[in-house]
């Protein structure tokens, strides 16, 4: 009998489940508001950084047109020598000036041997063999030398000797 009263009846299976679905649509409504703003939080920061973006290509395109136009300009100026020109120099930096163009005129006087040692770096192996080969002669001369001034000096007490005698 306890197993008969036990049973569930159909009604009340029905209404449990519903109940559960009405919980979850609850939980649901609850969370999508959360999802939404998120949502529209995230979309929000993403049109920033896109409107960025799009102002900053906007500012690059507006000066790249005004170099195209300014080309021909630009072009003249380049083409032009500009040492014609009287460049206008504040009376503060008058000083800095003169000391530039001395460093630049002794660079001048100077690049000529510097140009010359760069195209001289590829000949070093060759010039390094050289001087190995001139310092063993010069050594097998001061050899030579040093036997000659012993043999010079034999020969001049020799002599002594001879006149003494």
């Amino acid at each position: 009998t306890l197993d008969l009263t036990n049973r569930k009846d159909p009604c009340f299976v029905k209404f449990s489940e519903i109940e559960k679905i009405a919980n979850m649509q609850a939980e649901i409504n609850e969370v999508q508001p959360l999802l939404l703003s998120i949502y529209t939080q995230l979309s929000t920061l993403q049109f920033y950084f896109i409107g960025k973006k799009c102002e900053i290509l906007q500012d690059m395109n507006r000066h790249l047109e005004a170099v195209l136009k300014e080309k021909r300009t630009l072009r003249k100026m380049l083409i032009k020598p500009r040492c014609q020109d009287s460049l206008p120099i504040e009376a503060t930096f008058h000083k800095y000036v003169v000391e530039l163009l001395a460093e630049a005129v002794t660079f001048i006087e100077n690049l000529e041997s510097h140009l010359q040692t760069v195209r001289s770096i590829p000949q070093i192996p060759n010039v390094m063999k050289s001087m190995g080969t001139a310092l063993r002669k010069t050594e097998m001369l001061v050899m030579e030398l040093e036997e000659l001034a012993d043999q010079i000096l034999k020969w001049s007490k020799l002599q002594k000797d001879v006149c003494s005698d």
